[in-house]
């Protein structure tokens, strides 16, 4: 494996573009004599990216941690309008340099095919026009995650973050969950009009962006720009498909089960997170320290090599777990790629699908830290479809090892409420999906016009809840999801990805578990450098998600949910 070069050290300031424009200009500059030279320069031009790519994401990374911090989003701001635009020229023009130089064929396919092919995809995309729009376009997502960030709601006397409220959808009194239900909706309701403005002119803006370069819509400009090379809009349409013949049925006989449980007439929106039984909710831990501590355990139980990676995130800056007011709605993991050390940012408010998120992004920052050996900074990430393998396989092969949070009934209970979610969450995937299709195939389209295609979505893909008396919330669901504003059509990746890490699993219970760890880890350690269905394949998984592998996994949990106590 080529070394990594020492053309940049930490000490160099990336947040500000004078530093770095002789740098990148050296670069562009230089005389490329053989595939040497060439090499020499892509592993040059890594490292420097690198630094910025991390300047930026520490930058992003406060920002989110305190939206109300005038300092920190004023920094960020400034990253986002004077570096990033700078940083996305020069990159074109290194890419043209690479992509162009007659050495490029010389160097091992074997080892840059993917980075060259990728890099060629960048150069064809490139128009300087673009820049500034998409400067606009993270700027709005900034506003978008300040409102969600704001939002909080008086509940019982107290001031509530809406992840706090999530609390009482599990709690037993129906009347409590439908109080706590409707002062969330109300409150998000609030900023509908603010958020469907907000979203219009990202429509507008990433449309020109297509049409700048030369597509009809942004929907296929943004599957080339998401270097989707191994599928194509139509296989996302075979997806839907394949959801809503194998999945939604599962999803709705579940929601029936679950009415009859309760013995309501109708499945009310805060009745799907209640315990069917009467038992008080699952609360694996109490704060982050101890949701550290036994996830830790966990992980020292699973795998030596993985638990030593989580407690590496322990020491230094790496984790803020737990939700307070100003802070950005969801969860990441940043990785940190001068540094190499991952970030684990999350909302814990005590739920079990805290725990959940906090095992999910563990997940990533093990890709993070088994990529980390690659000199290359494009080869440490991987494509999102097998990235979110890596953290969804962590759900799963987390069964085992829930003792660390609950007793064995408990334990059985937070197996099962995963299973029947994931009915619940490829069903969302695929409308989500399939609304962003429609979105930007139609972007003239109005609110009103927007609503109506969502309702059609969700009566194509929702579960058997009855929404009577709450269109308005129901028109408004899709505000809740981050991915729609900040990265489009980032989310189907998500259903692929669960696919795979139903495969990791089932190879864990048909295999052992050491031996799919070992498939799973070792799959990790390759990044980026291989095409996709080759990663998934490395973790012992095809690289498929139509009808019949969905048929095939969706069998094997509900024959898993029917060994479960209910």
């Amino acid at each position: 494996m080529t070394t990594s070069s020492t053309f940049v050290t930490a000490d160099t300031d990336a947040t500000k573009w004078s530093n770095l424009e002789p740098l990148y200009r050296s670069l562009i500059d230089r005389e490329l004599k053989c595939e040497g030279c060439l090499e020499k320069l892509l592993l040059d031009r890594s490292d420097l990216d690198a630094l910025v790519s991390e300047a930026g994401a520490n930058l992003y990374i406060s920002m989110t941690r305190h939206t109300d911090d005038e300092a920190a989003n004023k920094a960020y701001e400034t990253f986002v309008q004077e570096v990033a635009p700078e940083h996305a020229k020069v990159s074109f023009e290194l890419d043209t340099k690479i992509a162009k130089s007659p050495h490029a064929e010389a160097l091992d396919q074997e080892r840059y095919g993917v980075l060259l092919r990728e890099t060629r995809t960048s150069v064809d995309l490139f128009r300087e026009e673009n820049v500034q729009i998409q400067t606009e376009l993270a700027l709005l997502d900034q506003k978008y995650n300040q409102i969600i960030g704001a939002m909080t709601c008086e509940f019982d006397g107290e001031t509530k973050t809406l992840p706090q409220m999530a609390r009482y959808l599990e709690e037993q009194d129906r009347e409590l969950r439908e109080r706590a239900w409707s002062t969330v909706s109300e409150r998000r309701l609030q900023d509908k009009d603010e958020l469907d403005a907000l979203f219009n002119e990202m429509i507008e803006k990433r449309t020109k962006v297509a049409l700048n370069a030369g597509f009809e819509n942004f929907r296929d400009f943004q599957h080339a720009a998401m270097h989707r090379y191994d599928y194509t809009p139509e296989d996302c349409a075979t997806f839907h498909e394949a959801i809503e013949k194998v999945v939604v049925p599962l999803r709705r006989a579940l929601d029936a089960e679950r009415a009859n449980e309760l013995k309501v007439e109708g499945l009310r929106p805060w009745d799907t997170g209640v315990d069917v039984k009467g038992r008080a909710p699952l609360r694996p831990f109490d704060g982050a320290d101890d949701l550290v501590e036994k996830s830790s355990r966990v992980f020292h139980r699973m795998d030596a090599q993985l638990a030593g990676f989580f407690d590496q995130l322990r020491e230094g800056d790496c984790l803020d777990l737990e939700t307070r007011p100003g802070k950005a709605p969801g969860g990441y993991q940043y990785n940190r790629d001068f540094s190499r050390m991952p970030f684990i940012f999350m909302n814990a408010a005590g739920l079990h699908r805290d725990l959940e998120t906090m095992v999910h992004e563990a997940g990533h920052a093990f890709h993070s830290f088994l990529a980390d050996h690659d000199p290359l900074v494009g080869y440490r990430h991987s494509p999102i479809e097998f990235a979110e393998v890596a953290s969804m396989s962590m759900e799963l092969l987390v069964y085992p090892y829930l003792s660390e949070f609950y007793d064995e009934e408990e334990s059985d209970r937070a197996r099962r409420e995963h299973l029947e979610a994931m009915s619940r969450t490829l069903s969302w995937i695929a409308q989500i999906d399939a609304f962003q299709h429609w979105i930007y195939l139609n972007p003239g389209h109005s609110n009103d016009q927007r609503s109506a295609y969502w309702i059609e979505l969700d009566q194509r893909f929702g579960g058997q809840v009855d929404w009577n008396g709450l269109d308005d919330a129901r028109r408004n669901l899709w505000h809740r999801q981050s991915h729609i504003f900040g990265i489009p059509f980032y989310y189907i990746e998500y259903g692929i990805a669960q696919l795979g890490a139903l495969q990791v699993w089932l190879n864990s219970k048909r295999n052992g578990e050491a031996t799919a760890i070992e498939a799973y880890k070792n799959a990790l350690t390759l990044g980026g450098s291989k095409p996709l269905p080759e990663l998934f394949e490395a973790a012992s998984c095809r690289f498929d998600f139509g009808p019949e592998i969905v048929e095939e996994l969706m069998t094997a949990v509900r024959e898993e949910l029917d060994t479960l106590p209910a």
